[in-house]
């Protein structure tokens, strides 16, 4: 049989027909229908097809040890949010993205340590709890923290200014699930702008900002884990966010507190900005079986 327009996508279907892995033949199967019905679409020029090509290329050449463009792709076109949503559970906090940030481990930390090691910016506390969808705490619930600096930048963006570490901990929930820990209030930022994804953007005329946010992944015994963002209720760009990723349960007030006795508590200086921001981590699976 001919390889023609009109034979392309049963010649390509038949060739998985010896996949082994079912899954996996269906996915194949399922990305030749949609890639060649887009394609079918718009017709793309040999010229388009290749331009297409280089600018996978280099997505691919931008990635490094701490850089991960096909991840920022896969931000900005809207699929890590759709993935995250289709994946999420009714019964916890709400899922978003994890990011292309979250590239090297988040040093383990005491409850009430402060993640800012440059000690600058605006004071602020983070406490809340870990819970099931029963309002059970969860005791020794493990959560992974990290967020950007007062002015935009997380610490592998800047390895010459910030220490390693910088903005970020790990720490386990106190016998009651409960959480807190200093830092500073985070700035939005624009999404790395200097390699293809950046361009695309700005060929589409797109605005390349995330509004302020603080990441978290929280997990526990017997339950799915969560990676989500607590993202700062006054933030610019609150509404447009460059990656799909704002939800409006995850909006929080980072009140500013005068309250000396509460900061002595936490082991600041009045006044402050404090966020509260609890976590429901839905049961899984298995444990309920």
């Amino acid at each position: 049989m001919d390889f023609t327009v009109e034979t392309a996508t049963a010649a390509v279907m038949e060739s998985f027909q010896g996949t082994k892995d079912p899954r996996l033949r269906e996915v194949m199967e399922g990305l030749t229908r949609h890639l060649h019905a887009f394609v079918k679409d718009i017709e793309p020029t040999m010229e388009e097809w290749e331009a297409a090509i280089d600018f996978l290329t280099a997505v691919g050449h931008k990635c490094d040890d701490t850089r991960q463009e096909f991840v920022l792709l896969s931000d900005v076109l809207g699929v890590s949010m759709l993935v995250e949503t289709m994946n999420g559970d009714e019964h916890g906090t709400e899922s978003t993205v994890l990011g292309p940030f979250h590239m090297t481990e988040s040093p383990r930390r005491e409850l009430g340590d402060s993640i800012d090691l440059l000690g600058t910016g605006r004071l602020c506390v983070v406490s809340g709890r870990v819970l099931s969808p029963d309002g059970t705490p969860l005791l020794g619930a493990e959560l992974d923290v990290w967020q950007c600096t007062e002015d935009g930048f997380y610490d592998v963006q800047q390895p010459d200014v910030q220490p390693p570490g910088n903005g970020r901990g790990l720490f386990r929930t106190d016998d009651e699930g409960r959480f807190w820990f200093r830092t500073v209030v985070p700035s939005h930022y624009p999404i790395p702008t200097d390699g293809p994804v950046g361009a695309l953007l700005r060929a589409t005329g797109r605005h390349p900002y995330r509004p302020a946010h603080v990441h978290f992944i929280a997990g526990a015994a017997g339950h799915r884990p969560v990676t989500t963002h607590a993202f700062v209720a006054d933030s610019p760009y609150i509404h447009s966010d460059a990656v799909f990723a704002v939800k409006q349960g995850l909006i929080t007030d980072f009140t500013e507190s005068n309250d000396q006795q509460e900061a002595d508590r936490y082991g600041v200086t009045a006044p402050f900005r404090h966020a509260r921001f609890d976590i429901v981590l839905a049961t899984a699976p298995e444990a309920t079986a």
